[in-house]
């Protein structure tokens, strides 16, 4: 793809990805410390192109960022917690604060705005029963506008993917 047409396809928010930028955010999904010379011989590809495509790729917001995962138990948060949140108001001003102090909230690892019984999923990481209560007390209660909560602990996780970066 020449870089007008690239470019042309950011401003829209599409961003069109060849089989070689896909094969490139796979590996990078895989191992974001991977070399790009790595990453070059893994998609059959020189160094200078790779790194084009990975620059042009991050400018464009295709790659946000680039992060460890670690493992939370071992770093003391045992727990896993779906939070299931109702809101008073749907209100465009309601909505936005509650997802302004859900950002302040570092337990709170993702949030959802969803269809259905509930307004919210909220998933967040805890040391266990007792902090999530404090958590709940200090933080998660003294949110403003908020009509109903459900919590579920998660027993096990089955799966935790990358997403599915497949050529069409």
């Amino acid at each position: 793809m020449n870089k007008k047409g690239f470019m042309a396809a950011v401003a829209n928010d599409k961003v069109k990805l060849d089989r070689i930028d896909l094969a490139i955010l796979r590996a990078l999904q895989k191992d974001a410390r991977m070399s790009v010379s790595d990453i070059s011989a893994e998609v059959s590809l020189t160094v200078s192109p790779c790194w084009a495509r990975i620059k042009r790729m991050e400018e464009a917001g295709v790659i946000e960022g680039y992060s460890v995962r670690l493992n939370a138990e071992k770093v003391g948060l045992q727990e896993t917690v779906i939070v299931q949140v109702s809101l008073d108001s749907h209100s465009d001003e309601a909505l936005l604060r509650f997802g302004q102090t859900l950002e302040q909230i570092p337990e709170v690892l993702e949030a959802f705005l969803v269809s259905g019984d509930y307004d919210y999923y909220l998933r967040i990481a805890v040391a266990g029963t007792k902090d999530y209560e404090r958590l709940l007390r200090e933080k998660i209660y003294k949110i403003p506008g908020i009509r109903q909560s459900k919590s579920s602990f998660v027993l096990k996780q089955l799966k935790r993917g990358l997403l599915p970066l497949n050529p069409t």
